[in-house]
């Protein structure tokens, strides 16, 4: 496979984040993207709302915030791909002085093939800790940050090949607005992938999963981190998204097609996969 190209996008919403990859294939995507036939744009002007549910509760969406690591992810996929690729090049051209083939190693602009990722995160502080976590982790180029909501992207319309958000789309206070937004700024051919917590589908296997859920994992939370209202709040905002079917049509109703659903584990989580026809 060769190494994805172009730009991609990770926005950061609630505890999850979301990202939109452009000009790129992701690790464990099957099929290619479809043709080009241009998509309806679907936008709310709505006002948006102060208070959100957070679990059983309603608090205030200032309260909500997140970080993530799929980003850098990401940026290793690309970078394997690319040493995989330069190795299949260095084993056909064994005449090349050992500063050629360092010089080949070294260029870390070259070893993204074009790609990038923008990190866009409703919550100042977030991006902070973003930052803080790539410098540590010595991602130097192929990313930016930008202040940003999963409700009303600051991109332009049809920039994106691929939009992704892992495990913070319940959190976002109008799903649907989010969804329209994806729909917005995803290229014609583009991509939707969510991963997300979902409803457990086996009656014997949902029993034990409430019973661990309610039972263990708040305690865990206390014991562990001194925060048993988080780890309660995870458990009860998994309970109030929607089941597979009902999320599916959300997704068609912002305007994706070939919308399809894989539930992992019984359905604890689920992929989410649509595309912009």
């Amino acid at each position: 496979m060769a190494a994805p190209r172009s730009c991609a996008l990770w926005g950061y919403y609630g505890r999850g984040w979301s990202r939109v990859v452009r000009g790129c294939r992701l690790p464990g995507l099957r099929s290619s993207w479809p043709g080009s036939p241009l998509g309806a744009r679907l936008l709310s002007q709505e006002k948006r709302a102060t208070e959100t549910h957070f679990g059983f509760e309603t608090v205030s969406e200032e309260e909500k915030g997140g970080k993530g690591d799929i980003a850098f992810r990401f940026l290793n996929y690309i970078q394997a791909q690319h040493r995989r690729k330069q190795k299949r090049q260095l084993r056909t051209q064994q005449n090349l002085s050992w500063e050629e083939i360092a010089q080949k190693y070294q260029n870390e602009e070259d070893s993204l093939n074009g790609s990038h990722v923008v990190v866009c995160d409703i919550n100042k502080e977030m991006l902070k800790i973003g930052r803080k976590k790539a410098c540590a982790q010595g991602y130097k180029t192929g990313l930016a940050w930008v202040l940003g909501d999963a409700e009303e992207l600051p991109f332009d319309d049809d920039k994106f090949d691929v939009y992704t958000i892992a495990f913070g789309i319940r959190n976002v206070t109008h799903i649907d607005r989010a969804l329209q937004e994806a729909h917005r700024v995803l290229k014609p051919g583009g991509r939707f992938l969510c991963l997300e917590f979902s409803q457990v589908t086996n009656p014997l296997v949902s029993r034990l999963y409430d019973l661990y859920s309610f039972q263990v994992i708040p305690v865990m939370g206390e014991v562990i981190a001194k925060d048993w209202k988080s780890y309660q709040y995870l458990v009860e905002s998994i309970r109030q998204f929607p089941a597979q079917e009902e999320f599916k049509e959300m997704i068609e109703d912002a305007g994706f097609q070939k919308v399809t659903y894989e539930s992992l584990t019984s359905g604890i989580v689920a992929i989410h996969s649509g595309f912009k026809l």
